[in-house]
């Protein structure tokens, strides 16, 4: 149905604006908790359904469209508008929709109709008080599910972009990770991705000793990197990427996906401008954010009292490098194109007003934690 098959003649059945407007799915909840519904009253809270309408100050809109980053809604600027005609508007896309549908998932792949089961069951165990944390049989039957493959989520964001189809991406990733791929869609901006271990095996390293210095955790960042870095450049632009340790599909999709979800909130929220995030390398992060907020503050506002070195741009800076390089002055030097007494100078500078010597393990622990907790009070 495009716009100019019911655009205008709704618009002269009505004798009233109509428009096409699109709207994120955060903006939908918004419009909810703003406007009267005056239809699904009881379920306001529940994801959107085509069809549903919502009014507020004589506008009504009615869903009639949903996908997985946006909803389009039928904009009508008609106050005196009945109910009956709200009704057939309603049932008129609800009907639209189911036929759609029908068309839709004829030509969906076997993949992709796969996906979407494991999509709806997931998204319930998610939204679940108790969820269920193993598949059913009906969904894991002769499947490769009970093999252990690696867990990633991807979440987009630009909103305003078109956003491949599930077959292209799908294409992308098998290029990428090989033909063992599961995709699944998930609800705001997310795609679930379960790639082969036999990604860990590295068979482009010059030697068998180089694999084995490499760490599980080295691989997993390695591939989340590489993968990021070709997503970014050939399909959907700024987006995040979580990686964790391989588990069983069947029996760790629930547990996997929150801590997933939990790692990407975590690295966008203390540490801004990063798009790869591993749960490992955000241990102290996930303790900080257990602490509440008014005891972070309070903490902070004590600490840097003492100094306002800890806020200068230089300093910040030299001091992400330095934990990032695990405390080492040398590294840390080159990395910054400095001489390593320029940055001993600045270090002991830190000391001198501080009291605290980062070149000790207890105070680096104590400024890895002040400027953690400065990094996500500042943007609050």
């Amino acid at each position: 149905m495009s716009k100019t098959d019911w655009l205008k003649p709704l618009q002269h059945i009505l004798n009233c604006p109509v428009h096409v407007v699109t709207k994120s799915i955060a903006e939908w909840n918004d419009l909810i908790t703003e406007s009267e519904l005056s239809w699904l009253d009881d379920q306001a809270s529940a994801a959107p359904l085509v069809g549903q309408r919502v009014e507020k100050d004589g506008v009504t809109w009615f869903v009639a469209s949903i996908d997985l980053i946006s909803i389009k809604l039928i904009e009508i600027d008609k106050p005196s508008m009945t109910s009956s005609e709200k009704q057939l508007i309603s049932w008129t896309l609800q009907l639209a929709h189911s036929e759609l549908s029908d068309k839709a998932a004829a030509t969906l792949s076997e993949s992709e109709r796969t996906a979407l089961k494991l999509s709806e069951w997931l998204d319930k165990q998610l939204e679940s008080d108790e969820p269920a944390y193993s598949l059913p049989d009906h969904l894991t039957v002769g499947s490769r599910l009970y093999n252990e493959m690696i867990p990633f989520l991807l979440v987009t964001e630009q909103t305003n972009t078109k956003q491949a189809t599930y077959s292209e991406l799908e294409k992308l990733l098998r290029s990428f990770l090989s033909e063992d791929i599961i995709l699944i869609p998930l609800k705001s901006q997310e795609w679930l991705i379960w790639g082969s271990v036999s990604l860990l095996k590295d068979e482009d390293s010059d030697s068998f000793a180089e694999q084995e210095e490499e760490t599980l955790e080295d691989s997993l960042a390695s591939i989340g990197l590489g993968l990021h870095e070709m997503l970014a450049s050939e399909w959907i632009g700024e987006c995040h990427l979580a990686v964790a340790h391989p588990t069983s599909p069947a029996k760790g999709m629930v547990e996997t996906t929150i801590l997933l979800r939990e790692t990407i909130n975590l690295g966008r929220k203390f540490h801004v401008g990063a798009n790869i995030h591993l749960p490992w390398m955000l241990q102290l992060e996930r303790l900080l954010n257990a602490i509440p907020e008014a005891q972070r503050s309070k903490y902070l506002e004590q600490s840097l009292k003492r100094a306002d070195m800890f806020v200068e741009s230089e300093m910040l800076s030299t001091l992400d490098t330095f934990f990032s390089l695990d405390c080492n002055v040398s590294e840390t030097a080159k990395k910054l194109y400095i001489h390593r007494n320029t940055l001993l100078y600045r270090l002991d500078k830190l000391k001198q007003e501080t009291g605290l010597d980062v070149r000790q393990f207890r105070d680096a622990v104590l400024v890895k934690i002040i400027l953690l907790l400065y990094k996500v009070t500042k943007r609050n």
